[in-house]
């Protein structure tokens, strides 16, 4: 068996984590916590828990599957919890685990930023679009 110095150690945990490497872990926690329904679940969750009806009302456009897939894949990365409530029908309440409070802290600011520069983006779109020819 090998021995590596503290050095080789320190560069390796340097390169384990280094989110601009695809092959990276961080890279891929980022590539799920830039999803767009992952966004907008964690923003909705963050003022307190929803049930999975009131979830799905509240973000337009999200279909069962892919809200019931993004649940799930919260639920697993710890960023929320599932509690049902046996009841007719079957209560379901999503809340955020502190992790994912911690998380809904930048991707609801992330939200607010959109929804506050939209109409400046979009008039540089505009004058983009306007100037640059096309093809």
């Amino acid at each position: 068996m090998a021995t590596t110095t503290a050095a080789q150690r320190r560069e390796q945990a340097r390169i384990e984590y280094d989110a601009f490497l695809k092959s990276c872990p961080t890279n891929q926690l980022l590539d799920r916590i830039s999803d767009k329904w992952v966004s907008l679940v964690v923003s909705a969750l963050a003022p307190g828990p929803l049930r999975y009806s009131d979830l799905g009302r509240k973000i337009a456009g999200v279909s069962p599957k892919m809200l019931t897939q993004t649940l799930r894949t919260l639920e697993r990365d710890g960023l929320l919890t599932r509690t049902v409530t046996p009841s007719v029908p079957v209560r379901v309440d999503y809340e955020l685990t502190a992790l994912g409070q911690n998380l809904a802290l930048l991707l609801t600011a992330v939200k607010t930023w959109a929804e506050t520069h939209f109409d400046e983006v979009h008039r540089s779109r505009e004058r983009y679009d306007a100037e640059t020819p096309a093809g």
